[in-house]
This record gives structure tokens, C-alpha cells and sequence, in this order.
């Protein structure tokens, strides 16, 4: 199999720590892999670092930064500090492309759930405007580090708790006022299948050069009860993967493809028999439209 831009994402594979991640992506011959910060955090970022060089393997992208559309100044505050470890732990793994969700309405992320008092928590337009405000403030950080600040918009069904964008023209219109090295945007499949506007869009990200990552897993019916947990297996689901993969390869994309992936079933499977199966499925259903 020629897998040579496959990347394990860890969030495949949740059970496993980050060394059996790597180990597991070195058997099944992939030269890459993309790493939550839980994973990172659990082994200590110098050794987590140690651990996939140790491997011969790449880090395709870290996840996540994010969650900047908090009202209160200290959340606001602890969330521009988490951001910048973020980049900091980013640039010692050796990626240079940092995934940000950038979180979602204040009502639905406060802690506990309720929006704070005096607060109404639902403005969208507000919350999306201290988006921009706080990309703003991290960029001149994340370009001082090599490090690129990688906007990923959400299907809208998570506006509400996860990310108030929704659209990659939405991530595009927000990196706009950046250098392309500083601020880019990742095509997930899973959350930009359905937008009819996703070729123009994608063209335009081509255009920008602003695509750092491309990631693929598909959208399964019946949603699950938790629809985060509605993602299943390249060409289990509704996506036209063929359609999206060479529109994203006429833009001259050459980067690593990720499979990210978060369904119980698949969490519960055994992670080599998972890392078999995402390969394979790369193989017949992605490669040949790269």
C-alpha cells in the first residue's frame, strides 16, 4: 500500500497511550500521526516528543487550541494562556500546524453549563467578533514559534458548544487578514461535507495556500446520542469522499490525510484491527483521487 501521507490520528485510537499510538502507526506502515494534547500531556511534551522521533515518525497536527469565545475576562484570559502553551507544545513536537476549535456560545461552554449572571451567553455574532479579536492576539505568538494557528470550522450542529464556525468560508473570511504561514484552515470531512458552497470554498483555500490539513472519516446514520460520536470509517457513512479528495487535491494540497475518527464501537475495537482498516479504506477510497 502506498501510505506514505496517511496519518493516525490519535483520537482513533482512544485507548491507546501515545507510545502505543506510534508503535501501533509503525506497524501498520504509516509515516504519520496527529496528537491530541491529552496524549501529550499524559506523557510530559518532552518525551511525548522524544517518543514520535524515537519512531522515525511525523506529527501531522496538534489538537486542539481553541475555546476563545469566553465573556469573562479571567476565562478569556486562561484560555489566550492554554493557547499559548498550546503553540509552545506544538513547536517542541516538531508540527507546524496547530488544529483550534474555536469554541462555542458562552451559554453552552460556561462551566457548569448556564450562562454566567447578568450574561445572556447566546450572542453569536459577538462571539464570533472575540473570535477574531483573540486569533488577532495569538498570531504574532504562533508566528514567532513556527507555528501555524489551523481554524476548523464544525458542522453546525456544534455552534451552539463547540465552534461558532460552521462554514470553511466562515474560516477563511477569519484568516483572511494573515500571512497564509500564520493562519490556516483544515478541511474535515465529517464537518464540511454538506456545504454546498464546500468547491468554492475549497478552491479558495487552494488559492490562499491556507490548507494545512486534510481530514477524513464519514458521517453515519442513526446519529448517535452524543452526535460527536457520529463518525465511522471512510466509506461507511453519506460522504462523497471521491469528490471532496480531488477537489482538494486540484488545489495542489500535498500534505498528510488524517484519519480522526470518534465512535465507541471503534474506540472499543483493537487498535491494530482500526489501524488495518483506515489504511485499507485510504487505500481504495482516498488515495486514488489524491
Amino acid at each position: 500500500m502506498s501510505l506514505d501521507r496517511l496519518s493516525l490520528n490519535t483520537a482513533t485510537t482512544k485507548r491507546w497511550t501515545l507510545q502505543e499510538a506510534v508503535d501501533g502507526a509503525v506497524r501498520g506502515g504509516l509515516p504519520a500521526i496527529g496528537v491530541w494534547r491529552d496524549r501529550v500531556q499524559e506523557a510530559g511534551v518532552t518525551e511525548a516528543a522524544k517518543i514520535v522521533a524515537d519512531a522515525g515518525l511525523r506529527v501531522s497536527s496538534l489538537c486542539r487550541g481553541g475555546f476563545l469565545t469566553a465573556e469573562d475576562e479571567g476565562d478569556a484570559t486562561a484560555a489566550l494562556d492554554d493557547n499559548r502553551r498550546a503553540i509552545v507544545e506544538a513547536a517542541t513536537l516538531g508540527t507546524r500546524e496547530l488544529i483550534m476549535v474555536v469554541g462555542g456560545l458562552p451559554a453552552a461552554t460556561a462551566p457548569g453549563g448556564p450562562a454566567r449572571p447578568g450574561t445572556t451567553g447566546r450572542d453569536l455574532v459577538g462571539a464570533r467578533q472575540r473570535v477574531a479579536d483573540r486569533i488577532g492576539e495569538l498570531a504574532p505568538f504562533a508566528a514567532g514559534h513556527g507555528v501555524r494557528l489551523v481554524l476548523e470550522p464544525l458542522h453546525p450542529i456544534f455552534a451552539a458548544d463547540r465552534a461558532v464556525i460552521s462554514t470553511l468560508g466562515q474560516a477563511l473570511d477569519l484568516a483572511e487578514p494573515f500571512p497564509a504561514d500564520v493562519v490556516g484552515v483544515v478541511v474535515d470531512t465529517y464537518h464540511v461535507w454538506w456545504d454546498p458552497d464546500l468547491q468554492r470554498q475549497i478552491a479558495r483555500a487552494g488559492a490562499q495556500k491556507r490548507i494545512a490539513s486534510y481530514q477524513v472519516c464519514d458521517w453515519i446514520l442513526p446519529l448517535a446520542a452524543d452526535a460527536l460520536l457520529s463518525r465511522g470509517h471512510v466509506g461507511d457513512g453519506y460522504i462523497d469522499f471521491a469528490t471532496i479528495t480531488r477537489w482538494v487535491a486540484e488545489t495542489g494540497y500535498t500534505g498528510d490525510v488524517e484519519v480522526e475518527i470518534f465512535n465507541q464501537a471503534i474506540w472499543d475495537a483493537p487498535g491494530d484491527e482500526t489501524v488495518r482498516t483506515l489504511a485499507e479504506r485510504y487505500e481504495r477510497l482516498v488515495l486514488p483521487h489524491l
